[in-house]
C-alpha cells in the first residue's frame, strides 16, 4: 500500500500540482491526503483571473472533484428555458469583507506537533500561504485555557493575585499557540489575529471555579481588565499583535446547568459596564489599539444583548462590532443579523465560531463527510448575505477522536491528523472554507446577485482589484443549468452538477 501511495505521490507532482490525492472512507466520504512532501493546493505559477471575456471556474463537489479548474467564455446573453438565471448588479453593495480564518487552540499546536516537522509546516501551509493554500487572514488565539485544552488554566491561577505579579504565559503558548500563529503570520503578513477568554482566573469571580454559574466580582473588574492588558502586552513581545480582543467566549453558558465548559456570564448591563468603564479605558490609556468585539456567543442572543450593550454610549465608543457564533443557527433565523446591522450600522459582525460533530448524539469525527462540508458552505452564503464581514473556523486540526479536550468535549474538524503514516486528512469542510477564503480579498465589497430560482444559494463580491467572485452551492442531487448575467460582461452558461461547490472570478 505505502509502494502505491509513494507511486501515486510522484504522478501527481509530475502531471498537475492541483491534484488531491483521495481517499475514501464509505460512500460520499473522500478525503485528500497529505504528507511531509505533497499536499494539494492551486499552483503558484496560476494567474489571479483569466484573460478579458472570460471566467475560471473551480469546482468541487461529492463525487470527488476538489477545486478542479476550467475557463468559461462569456456570451450574448439571451432568454432561455435554463433551470436559473443570475444576475449581478455591481452598483448595489453591502459589506466591506474582513477574512476567513481558524483558531489556534491547544488542541490545533498538540496535533500538529504530532507530526514530522515536514507536515507541521505542510499543514500552516494549507491554511495560511496567499497562494498554494487558503490563503486565510484571520487567526483566533484563545486567552489561556479552554475546552480544547488538556487542563484547565488560567494565566495567575494564585488566589488574591490582584497585582497580577504571578501573570505568566504557559507552556502552551510558547509550544502549541505562538509558533504556529507566528508561522502563519510569515506566510501571511496580512493576518490579523484576534482573541478571546473564556474565563478570568476562579479567585476573580463569584463562583471561585473555572465553570459553572460564575460572573466576575465586581471588585475585579479593573484588575480583569489589567489581566487582559498582560496578557496582549505578553503576545506582543512574542511577536503577535492582537488585532481585536472579545469580551469573552459564550457568556451564555454560564446559565446551563451542570455544562463542565470553561466559561464567564456577563449581561448586557454588566458587559457594557466593564467595557465602558474598565476595559476600553484601560486599552486606550495604554496606546493599545487592539478593538473590542461583545458578546461572542450564539445569534439567538440578537438583537436584544447587542441593542442592551450598545444603549451604554460609553461602552459603543469602545466597541466595534458582534462577534458571533453557529451553534444555536438552526434555531435562529438569519434576519436576526439583519436586526443587529439595521440597529447600528456602523458596526462589524463577524462569525467567530464554528464546528461540526458537537451535538451531544453526534459521531464527532466523520471522515471525508460532504454532509458537513455542505453545512459550512451553506453557513458562509449565509453569513455572508447578512452582513457578517467574515467567517472563522473553531480548531485548525484535531485527531481521529476529535480532540484532545479535558472534558471530553469532541467535535470535527476541517483537517484531522494521522501520525501513525505522518500525514494529515483535508475534509469537505477544508475546501468548502477555501472556495471563499482563497478568492475573496480583504476589502472586497459585496455586491448585488438575484435569482429567478430559490434552489441555489449564492453570493457575489467585487475584490480591490476589481475581479468579480461569484460562489453558488448547489445542493439538490440533480444537475442544475445556471445563466450568470453580468452587465458589462454578457452571460456565463454553466451545468453545475449535483451537489458542487462553485467559485467564479473573472475582471470586472
Amino acid at each position: 500500500m505505502l509502494k502505491i501511495l509513494v507511486l501515486l505521490i510522484y504522478f501527481f507532482a509530475k502531471g498537475n500540482a492541483n491534484e488531491c490525492i483521495p481517499r475514501s472512507f464509505g460512500l460520499n466520504r473522500i478525503v485528500c491526503v497529505c504528507n511531509a512532501t505533497y499536499c494539494d493546493g492551486l499552483p503558484n505559477e496560476e494567474p489571479n483571473v483569466p484573460q478579458d471575456g472570460s471566467s475560471f471556474w473551480y469546482v468541487s463537489n461529492r463525487a470527488g472533484l476538489r477545486l478542479k479548474r476550467t475557463t468559461v467564455t462569456f456570451k450574448t446573453c439571451q432568454n432561455s428555458l435554463l433551470d436559473v438565471q443570475l444576475s449581478l448588479d455591481p452598483s448595489k453593495t453591502y459589506q466591506r469583507i474582513l477574512g476567513f480564518g481558524g483558531a489556534f487552540t491547544d488542541s490545533t499546536g498538540i496535533n500538529i506537533k504530532k507530526l514530522s516537522e515536514g507536515a507541521q509546516k505542510q499543514i500552516i501551509r494549507t491554511y495560511y500561504h496567499p497562494k498554494t493554500g487558503s490563503r486565510y487572514t484571520i487567526g483566533r488565539i484563545p486567552i489561556g485555557g479552554t475546552d480544547f485544552s488538556t487542563r484547565p488554566y488560567t494565566y495567575d491561577d494564585v488566589n488574591g493575585d490582584v497585582h497580577l505579579k504571578n501573570f505568566s504565559l504557559q507552556y502552551e503558548d510558547y509550544n502549541y499557540k505562538i509558533p504556529f500563529a507566528k508561522e502563519a503570520l510569515q506566510l501571511n503578513s496580512e493576518v490579523k489575529f484576534f482573541s478571546s477568554s473564556w474565563s478570568a482566573p476562579p479567585w476573580m469571580k463569584t463562583n471561585d471555579r473555572i465553570n459553572g454559574f460564575g460572573f466576575l466580582r465586581r471588585e475585579f473588574y479593573q484588575t480583569y481588565a489589567n489581566y487582559l492588558l498582560r496578557f496582549l502586552r505578553e503576545y506582543k513581545k512574542n511577536g503577535l499583535n492582537m488585532w481585536a480582543i472579545t469580551t469573552g467566549n459564550e457568556p451564555f453558558d454560564t446559565y446551563i446547568p451542570f455544562d463542565t465548559l470553561n466559561t464567564m456570564g456577563w449581561t448586557p448591563y454588566t458587559m457594557a459596564q466593564w467595557v465602558g468603564n474598565n476595559l476600553g479605558p484601560t486599552l486606550a490609556k495604554f496606546n493599545n489599539s487592539t478593538a473590542i468585539l461583545a458578546l461572542d456567543d450564539q445569534r439567538f442572543n440578537l438583537p436584544w444583548y447587542m441593542d442592551g450593550v450598545y444603549s451604554d454610549k460609553k461602552a459603543q465608543t469602545y466597541i466595534i462590532g458582534t462577534a458571533v457564533h453557529w451553534y444555536g443557527d438552526p434555531i435562529t433565523s438569519a434576519d436576526v443579523l439583519d436586526e443587529t446591522h439595521y440597529n447600528n450600522p456602523d458596526k462589524i459582525i463577524l462569525m467567530t465560531e464554528a464546528c461540526t460533530g458537537y451535538l451531544p448524539l453526534d459521531t464527532k469525527v466523520v471522515l471525508g463527510s460532504w454532509d458537513r462540508g455542505e453545512q459550512y458552505m451553506r453557513s458562509i452564503l449565509e453569513y455572508l448575505n447578512h452582513w457578517a464581514v467574515g467567517w472563522v473556523d473553531w480548531n485548525l486540526a484535531l485527531d481521529k477522536q476529535g480532540g484532545p479536550n479535558w472534558i471530553n468535549n469532541f467535535v470535527d474538524s476541517p483537517i484531522i491528523v494521522n501520525p501513525e503514516t505522518d500525514e494529515f486528512f483535508k475534509q469537505p469542510m477544508y475546501y468548502a472554507l477555501k472556495h471563499f477564503s482563497r478568492f475573496i480579498d480583504r476589502d472586497s465589497i459585496r455586491i448585488s446577485i438575484t435569482a429567478t430560482d430559490s434552489s441555489l444559494q449564492y453570493t457575489a463580491v467585487v475584490t480591490p482589484s476589481k475581479e468579480v467572485v461569484v460562489i453558488l452551492y448547489n445542493g439538490a442531487d440533480v444537475s442544475r443549468s445556471v445563466s450568470i448575467r453580468d452587465p458589462q460582461k454578457g452571460c456565463l452558461h454553466l451545468e453545475l452538477s449535483p451537489y458542487s461547490m462553485n467559485t467564479l472570478k473573472y475582471r470586472q
